[in-house]
């Protein structure tokens, strides 16, 4: 079995704060179980990634929130599609009691690093 996470990840740089991603889709939709869910929640923080020029392999740190810890293993299944480069980013998982959107099991917020030779634009 692949870690999944690293217990540390040393960046250097201009970092990234990603608020936290809900799944919500481009078409105002929200999926219905923890593996869809999970998916667009990482989908969301890729496009936030792509406008800096990075990708999740400049992932450093990924927080989750998740409403039933339950939707452990769907949330790991695509975890384990979606990050695919070494060292994993370190990680912690907190089980809440809801969101602002009843339908939502999970919200992830990230830090990556800017990517080298980019330039970062605060605020954007």
């Amino acid at each position: 079995m692949p870690k999944r996470y690293s217990d540390s990840v040393v960046a250097e740089g201009p970092l990234i704060f990603v608020s936290g991603q809900t799944p919500v889709g481009p078409d105002g939709g929200v999926a219905g179980d923890a593996f869809a869910q999970t998916r667009q929640v990482l989908s969301n923080i890729d496009a936030v990634l792509a406008r800096h020029g990075a990708d999740s392999s400049d992932l450093v740190k990924l927080t989750y929130y998740l409403r039933h810890v339950a939707d452990l293993d769907d949330v790991r299944s695509a975890l384990d599609e979606y990050l695919v480069h070494e060292p994993r980013p370190a990680a912690t998982l907190v089980e809440v009691g809801g969101f602002v959107d009843p339908r939502f099991l999970l919200e992830v917020d990230a830090v990556a690093r800017m990517p080298r030779g980019t330039r970062a634009e605060p605020g954007t």
